[in-house]
């Protein structure tokens, strides 16, 4: 009897040892087999909609040829979900027509979707949307997953017609065990668990409406037991231009008024949202038509607003711990007041002493709350007080595309300084002037007059801001009262239409060329002088609301070419200047200056310098001088252009005062690209030396 227990006993340790063994080699099989998928990056079609998408944060891949108008956009910046998700992409200047990979992150919906005409496309205006989008640069962020195949809303997605890998939007499975290997312990539990079966009572109506295990639900499902919404205060913004009446904000004496809206979300935040969370009630999928029930938007930043803007603070050794803490109180109160985010102001922090460095550029911090937890972070770095060294960095390096720095968008720079600067900032200013930055200046504790000996340069504030007229300096006695230009400083930022350095030389023009097209030009000659209107007009920033260009050619008659709103876009236009006939005839040049004012100029926009470019080559057969003086009274500024056989003394009458910067005279066709930069100069000359006041 014992040699048989002891045999069973041998029997049943081989068992488990075979077992243990076997357990050990699947798991180590199973390790061997898990590898890491490859991210592939799914392509979608032009005519991909985003709202199609489930995923809330995607890369994908863009063919060329989005930025065809049939393939429609809704918003700038932040873009509706019933938009093209490519076309959006070109809109935004994040990819060309050529195509590309992007990253789209979802957002929630919001009203008032503005159009604009950007690198090619025109996005369209849409009163609200459920949900909403942006578009970045495909730098996929450390530690975040992205799908290789999308998630669509229904089965026969556009996608999927074009043959790529996705998925059809369906419930999550229920989960479903999965076969591991088996271990001893894992045996002997079933074994215990079959002997001794348990029968759990039959749960009754009432239960059963009341337990905590719930249907899985879909994707993009509400449920009615989970809040998203709560109540968040604003900072006042009743002097703020343009601002929404409807949104009430927090006033000085503290009594606010609450309205619902996203808890807490950012950009940097998409985790936590569900896209179609919005709108979406018990069971349903939203529809594909335009939504027209009301959506409380949620902050994504002020649109009466929009302005890229760079705080220069002053870190110098002689403004002390404290000033330095006041200064650093009225940044984070502006970046309260400002409602940061993609579709409003954007704001970025420069400290000075010795040497300028930026703490944070426009695109680090896309919304108040962590731009004022960063402004918190901020230490004193000492030295000088060179503001002029600042503000030169600023204008070569700040505000560009990479620093998130916006073309619909004004630049502005808000110096603060404690005294007076330790170099000399008039000729930086004047460069960051001409390059379309406004600036602004807050000086506290001014120099008093027996410190005056000591400051580089006397009246710096006026040499410094971008008009003289008041609007653009703040001069407060003490630091403890530096609180008081919070207001006023947000109210004036934000009158965009006040900000006068956002125009400049090759922005704000409607220039109109007058050419003439005589028979003494000829063919050759004539394709020169339109390769020449070309070379010019390269030089301007063309859009509807920048510099527009209109053309007319003459002989004994006259032609409009091309009127100023007949083209918005610099390749349009320089395509239009090479489908120009030349026509041959007379020249009529006194007639051809009527018609151009007539035809060209009686259409500008009066907000716009008026620049008439008139090119011949030879004396006019009809008189110039009464043409000449309409124009001039007009305020058209001319500038006339003569080769070979024009006659010099006509192109002075037709020329602006002083005619030695107005009119040129090239003794050969082939010569007149060499003029090129200096019309251009002087052009920008003249706009530079207006007053200020």
């Amino acid at each position: 009897m014992r040699t048989v227990v002891l045999t069973m006993k041998a029997s049943v340790i081989e068992m488990f040892l075979v077992l243990l063994v076997t357990g050990v080699h699947s798991n180590k099989e199973t390790s061997k087999k898990i590898k890491r998928p490859k991210f592939t990056v799914p392509q979608i079609n032009c005519d991909v909609k985003a709202g199609k998408i489930i995923n809330p944060e995607f890369i994908v891949k863009c063919p060329a040829g989005c930025q065809d108008p049939k393939f429609h956009v809704y918003g700038t910046d932040v873009y509706a979900s019933y938009s093209s998700v490519c076309g959006a992409a070109v809109h935004s200047g994040v990819l060309d027509n050529s195509g590309g990979k992007i990253l789209v992150r979802k957002v929630a919906g919001l009203s008032g979707y503005k159009g604009s005409y950007s690198n090619g496309v025109q996005s369209l205006s849409l009163p609200r949307w459920r949900e909403s989008f942006i578009v970045l640069e495909s730098k996929p962020k450390k530690g975040v997953t992205y799908p290789s195949a999308l998630t669509y809303s229904s089965s026969k997605s556009p996608a999927a017609q074009a043959g790529e890998t996705t998925k059809a939007y369906q419930r999550p499975p229920i989960p479903a065990t999965t076969a591991q290997p088996v271990t001893l312990m894992q045996l002997l539990a079933v074994t215990v668990a079959v002997a001794t079966p348990t029968i759990l009572p039959r749960p009754s109506p009432s239960a059963a409406s009341t337990t905590s295990i719930r249907r899985p639900e879909p994707v993009g499902h509400r449920s009615q037991e989970m809040d998203l919404w709560s109540t968040t205060t604003y900072t006042s913004s009743q002097n703020r231009p343009g601002a929404d009446p409807g949104i009430q904000r927090q006033d000085p004496s503290g009594a606010a008024f609450e309205k619902p809206v996203r808890a807490d979300v950012s950009l940097g935040e998409m985790d936590s949202w569900k896209p179609g969370s919005v709108l979406l009630d018990e069971g349903r999928v939203p529809k594909e038509e335009l939504s027209t029930q009301s959506l409380e938007p949620v902050s994504l930043g002020d649109p009466n607003c929009k302005i890229d803007l760079s705080f220069l603070i002053d870190g110098s050794t002689s403004i002390g711990k404290r000033r330095f803490r006041i200064q650093k109180q009225l940044l984070a109160g502006v970046a309260q007041a400002l409602d940061i985010g993609p579709a409003g102001p954007l704001m970025g922090v420069v400290q000075y002493g010795d040497n300028p460095a930026t703490h944070f550029n426009l695109k680090t911090h896309m919304n108040s709350r962590d731009l004022k937890t960063a402004i918190e972070k901020i230490t004193q770095r000492g030295g000088l007080s060179n503001v002029g060294r600042a503000i030169s960095f600023v204008t070569k390096n700040f505000f560009s595309k990479a620093n998130g720095n916006r073309s619909s968008a004004p630049n502005v720079v808000v110096v603060m300084v404690d005294g007076w600067p330790t170099d000399k900032v008039e000729e930086a200013s004047r460069l960051a002037r001409e390059s379309g930055i406004n600036i602004f200046f807050i000086t506290v504790e001014g120099a008093a007059e027996n410190e005056k000996q000591y400051v580089v340069e006397p009246n710096f504030a006026n040499k410094a801001v971008c008009r003289t007229n008041g609007f653009y300096s703040f001069h407060v006695q003490s630091w403890f009262g530096l609180h008081k230009t919070l207001q006023p400083l947000v109210k004036r930022v934000c009158d965009t239409d006040r900000l006068a350095c956002s125009k400049t030389c090759l922005n704000s023009a409607d220039i109109g060329f007058v050419i003439d097209g005589s028979s003494s030009v000829g063919t050759g000659n004539f394709r020169t002088v339109l390769q020449f209107v070309t070379n010019l007009t390269k030089e301007f920033e063309i859009s509807d609301t920048d510099t527009r260009v209109g053309a007319v050619q003459y002989t004994y008659e006259q032609r409009l070419e091309f009127g100023f709103d007949q083209y918005s876009s610099k390749p349009d236009i320089l395509n239009a200047i090479k489908r120009v006939g030349y026509w041959s005839g007379g020249t009529s040049t006194g007639a051809a200056i009527n018609f151009a004012l007539e035809q060209l100029f009686k259409k500008s926009k009066p907000n716009k310098r008026k620049l008439m470019i008139l090119i011949t080559d030879g004396r006019s057969y009809d008189d110039v001088r009464i043409p000449a003086m309409a124009a001039h009274l007009k305020g058209v500024i001319t500038y006339a252009i003569g080769v070979a056989w024009a006659a010099q003394e006509e192109l002075e009458v037709i020329a602006t005062h002083p005619a030695r910067d107005h009119s040129f005279f090239v003794d050969e066709f082939d010569n007149l690209y060499q003029y090129v930069p200096r019309i251009i100069q002087n052009i920008c000359t003249e706009f530079n030396s207006q007053p200020r006041n």
